[in-house]
């Protein structure tokens, strides 16, 4: 099971130490398309990251017994508010086992006012593999993959990166 390989890299890096821009390579690399997906919402209704067509989107790669991951929820809520308008939208794929169930008490704890998908073993590895998390992929508005951070990455970070990509508008 995904879970219980990640369990091991959940915070395992620096923080913000896994960040990677621009270049080309396998599917779910820095560079490439970003690998398409529909999974189900909390409420069990289909999302595909086609949705979201034409925005910036960060895809996060997460788990509700994740430290690292519980700890950047609350800067994605904030910086989602900031930059909602602008065209960003943050995608929280969670790779809990328990689905749904584990992840809406978090959600409504927290307030998440991002869409929140349950995530599986398949999408991860389209991304790459996810051998920690989190793991976040910055996506352009033309659906290309330009970062990739793993690991808590700082909101500082979050907001300049953000400043940049939202500013340009290819």
């Amino acid at each position: 099971m995904l879970s219980l390989s990640l369990a091991a890299g959940c915070g395992g890096g620096k923080k913000g130490a896994g960040r990677e821009s621009a270049s080309s390579g396998p599917p779910g690399a820095v560079g490439t398309a970003a690998p398409a997906f529909t999974l189900p919402d909390l409420d069990g209704r289909s999302v595909s990251l086609s949705d979201f067509s034409g925005k910036v989107v960060v895809v996060n790669f997460w788990a509700t017994w994740c430290p690292p991951c519980r700890a950047e929820v609350p800067d994605f809520v904030r910086v989602q508010s900031k930059y909602r308008n602008r065209g960003l939208a943050f995608v929280g794929l969670s790779l809990d086992t328990g689905g749904a169930r584990d992840v809406r008490p978090f959600v409504e704890d927290n307030n998440v006012n991002y869409t929140m998908l349950i995530g599986n073993d398949d999408v991860a590895k389209a991304y790459g593999g996810i051998v920690g998390i989190p793991t976040s992929f910055l996506i352009d508005r033309k659906g290309r993959i330009i970062q990739r951070f793993q690991g808590y990455t700082d909101p500082r970070v979050w907001a300049q990166t953000l400043e940049e990509v939202l500013a340009a508008r290819s």
